[in-house]
Formats: structure tokens, sequence, C-alpha cells
């Protein structure tokens, strides 16, 4: 059994690793885990396949640590990397990997940041509204709040968070700051409480979870970053190389489908009677549509409810 950390429970972990396991078993492969976190589908990996070299990517040095540490046993074995997932092809270009056997995307916030009150990522905690998954650079959350002018504000809102009333929180967040620049989540969440009408927050869930992740995606440019990245570690994966990607919202969820949609579709010309040479699809998806988590692992695993898988193999060399 893969030992776990018990902040940390892999989602949809034997999942992952069946649908793997055809492109690294039974040779030296290479596998990257471009959200490497804590560590735990990354472990699981390296214990189910003893010729694997995995190269782990993480833009939060905290959780690089944690892994470093927990990964420890198989340190001959592992590349571990401060980076964002896509700067992919320049870590495999400083490594000499020209190609990988596998990809895993393991998306959103994980669950040390979540855990970790003063990430400021939870809004059932009092923190400062950070949301970096970097601490040591970028813009927090306080500064979006604080400095975006209203319609700025409003489009975030609305583009990544899909909050009905963007608007109005918008406006209520720039006469607020007037008062006194926000600084914490509790005065935020109250601010929410206040704004959103309460027949909405009766059927809609907690009345912050959307704001907080419109705020988090913009604080770390997670829909631009996923936008190249996929692209990205497509075009690594080798003849018969296999990627998995889990995204826990529909905005993500919606990039990863697109991006597979795309070279898993024929460009021969509509008409043609025969597929043109080198104009076949390039990938096979390996699943119907997106997977979910079932009851038993939602039940033991919460944040595994919103997850959305998809993967792909790769079937003709990349144009």
């Amino acid at each position: 059994m893969t030992r776990e950390n018990p902040r940390h429970v892999p989602v949809l972990l034997e999942r992952v690793l069946a649908l793997l396991a055809p492109a690294l078993e039974g040779r030296p492969a290479v596998a990257v885990d471009a959200t490497l976190g804590l560590g735990g589908h990354s472990e699981a990996l390296l214990q189910a396949h003893p010729q694997l070299t995995l190269v782990g990517l993480d833009r939060d040095p905290n959780a690089l640590a944690l892994s470093r540490e927990r990964l420890a046993p198989y340190a001959d074995r592992i590349y571990l990397v401060h980076a964002v997932y896509d700067e992919l092809p320049d870590v495999l270009d400083e490594l000499g990997m020209a190609a990988v056997d596998g990809v895993l995307f393991d998306l959103g916030v994980s669950s040390m940041q979540l855990d970790e009150a003063d990430r400021g990522f939870a809004y059932a905690k009092d923190a400062p509204l950070d949301m970096r998954m970097d601490q040591s650079t970028g813009i927090t959350a306080a500064d979006v709040l604080n400095t975006y002018d209203v319609p700025d504000l409003a489009r975030i809102l609305r583009d990544y968070g899909e909050e009905r009333f963007a608007g109005k929180i918008a406006k209520a967040v720039a006469a607020e700051r007037q008062r006194e620049p926000f600084s914490t989540s509790e005065r935020l969440v109250q601010l929410l409480y206040n704004t959103v009408p309460a027949a909405s927050r009766r059927t809609g869930g907690h009345p912050a979870k959307r704001t907080f992740q419109a705020l988090r995606i913009e604080v770390n440019g997670e829909l631009e970053v996923l936008r190249r990245a996929m692209p990205a570690a497509l075009s690594r994966l080798k003849l018969g190389g296999r990627i998995v990607v889990e995204s826990y919202q529909s905005l993500e969820d919606r990039l990863v489908k697109r991006a597979f949609a795309e070279l898993a579709t024929s460009t021969t010309p509509e008409g043609l009677p025969v597929e043109l040479p080198g104009h076949g699809p390039q990938i096979r998806l390996l699943t119907r549509g997106a997977e979910q988590a079932d009851e038993l692992e939602t039940e033991h695993n919460p944040r595994a409810a919103p997850v959305r898988l998809r993967a792909a193999e790769r079937i003709r060399e990349a144009s």
C-alpha cells in the first residue's frame, strides 16, 4: 500500500495508475507529475514501476520540500523542480529529455494549501488574503481586491468564478475598500454574505465559493498557464505515451477537453474518401467524456467530489 500523508489523499489514485500503466510498466520509462503537490500520486507511480524515472514540478516551494521528504526512498529516480507546469518543456530540455512516456496533471489548489490557514485559500478560516501558490512572487488576492477597478473585478468574478452577482459584488468591494483596504478573508466573506441574495445562498452553496475561486485563478494565472501547458505536454508525449488530467472546476475541464479534441480529430478535409498522410488524429481518448469519483471515494475523501478526469494516448508522432 502507498504511505499516505494524513492531510493528503490522492484523488482517483487507482484509476490514474491503471490509465498510465500501459505506457510505463515493465521497462525504463519517464513520467512527469506536473502538479506534484504532496507527492501522493508520484509515490504510488514510483512504487508500482521500479524502472520509472519521475520528474515532479510544483510552483509551491513548501510542497516541494514536503514531497522531497516523502519521496526520499526513490531519490535516485526522481527530479523535483520548482516550476509552473507550463514550463514543462523547458524543464525537460534542461534534463536532456526530448520526450516522456507519461504525464499527470492534478489541477487546482492542493490539500496542503487548503489546510494551511495562513495561505488564504479557504473561506472557512480567517486568514491573510494571499492565495499565491508560490508566495515568493506575484500579486496577492488582497492586491486584486484593493487595486482593480470595478469593471475588471466584475469580469474576473464573472469569467473565473461564474458568479451571477459579479457586478454587484465588485461595486460592494469598491465601496468597502474606500473605508479600509481588504487584508483578511473574514471581512470579504462577511461582505459576500451581505451582498449575495439570500435566495441564491440557499441553492448556490456558500456565497464565498465562487469569489474565492475567481481570485485564486487570477492571482495564479491558472487558466492562462493551463492553456499553454496542455499543448506543451501533449507535444512531449512519445508514441504510446499517455496523459491523465484531473480538473476540479468546469473552466479547467473545458480547456482540457478542447486541447484533447483538437489532437483527437482528423485534419483531412471533409468529403475525401481516404485519410491524407500526416492528417490523422494524433491522440486517442481513453475516457468516455470526463470520469468522476464514485460515492465511496467522495465519502472517504470529500475533495474528490468535483473531480473530472480525462486521459489520452499518443497514436501518431506530433506534427
